[in-house]
């Protein structure tokens, strides 16, 4: 049968009581304190490393001291850390309320535990608008540096909540769509509605460009030649055929739109380029002519055959 052997001396145990600990087999004498030599036999032992302390020597070596009571958290307590520092579980609370910290949320500032609410009430930022702090896991909506809770960013005017729905500032306050459209936006002189993007003006009123039309036919005039008679405007054909002088020659309406040049004389009119000698269509612009009847004629052949 084999006998043990002692864990500190390596000598068989033969006789007498002895002691079985960490695994292993020791004389009675033999299994004591790491740092003060005590034994241990019968007493409670902490390992540290795998050394056996009795408890005092452990607590005076290795214990942490409470940062609250600066009493030593002994081995029958709670060790309860945060950052490199201890606390009794007892003395692990707030420290402006004293509520007890343990299990629960809570915030440091200048080396001081806070419970969730003290935290919010004395560093959390604040709404700009009800001045009410940003709780924990609330949405902070920011706009010019100033912040606000989702439900008090609202439109300058109908005060409803925007929340991350698009809008619009003006002179440094925000409106929702609608209101900025029905006190700011530019709307249609002819239909009233608001004109979101491109648009003409004439004669200092503003039109969509598909409300622009000739006022005879309806035609868009947006990007289109057009003139205007008694405040409204007609596109060139409509004008030409309402308003314009005819040419003697062609019958076409003389517009002048676009810089068109025309001759009159007496009561007659043509174009610049029907203004020709009716017998040799010599141009007569610039040029003395001779009138004959209904025609005009070019000096040459409007002279007297004898």
């Amino acid at each position: 049968m084999l006998r043990p052997r002692c864990a500190s001396c390596d000598e068989i145990v033969t006789q007498g009581e002895y002691t079985k600990a960490m695994n292993k087999d020791w004389h009675s004498g033999h299994f004591a304190c790491w740092n003060c030599d005590q034994g241990l036999t019968g007493r409670r032992y902490i390992l540290r490393e795998d050394h056996p302390y009795c408890v005092k020597c452990y607590e005076d070596i290795f214990a942490n001291s409470c940062e609250e009571c600066n009493v030593i958290i002994g081995t029958d307590s709670k060790d309860l850390s945060y950052k490199d520092k201890h606390w009794h579980e007892k003395c692990f609370a707030c420290s402006q309320c004293r509520l007890s910290l343990v299990d629960k949320p809570f915030g440091a500032r200048n080396d001081r535990l806070f419970c969730a609410d003290c935290h919010d009430e004395n560093f959390a930022s604040r709404c700009d608008a009800c001045g009410k702090v940003f709780k924990a896991g609330t949405k902070k909506l920011e706009w010019k540096g100033q912040s606000f809770h989702e439900e008090c960013f609202t439109c300058l005017i109908c005060q409803q909540p925007i929340g991350t729905a698009s809008f619009i500032p003006k002179e440094e306050a925000p409106y929702c769509t609608k209101c900025y459209e029905d006190r700011f936006a530019t709307r249609c002189s002819k239909c009233s509605q608001v004109i979101t993007s491109g648009g003409v003006t004439y004669k200092g009123e503003p039109f969509h460009r598909e409300c622009f039309n000739c006022f005879e036919c309806g035609v868009s005039l947006a990007g289109q030649r057009f003139t205007s008679r008694d405040e409204r405007p007609f596109c060139a054909e409509c004008f030409g055929k309402l308003f314009a002088k005819k040419c003697a020659d062609c019958g076409q309406p003389i517009t002048g739109i676009g810089g068109t040049k025309f001759i009159s004389f007496e009561d007659r009119h043509w174009h610049n380029e029907c203004f020709v000698c009716r017998r040799c269509e010599t141009s007569l612009v610039g040029r003395g002519f001779i009138t004959e009847a209904e025609d005009i004629l070019c000096p040459e052949c409007g002279r007297p055959s004898w």
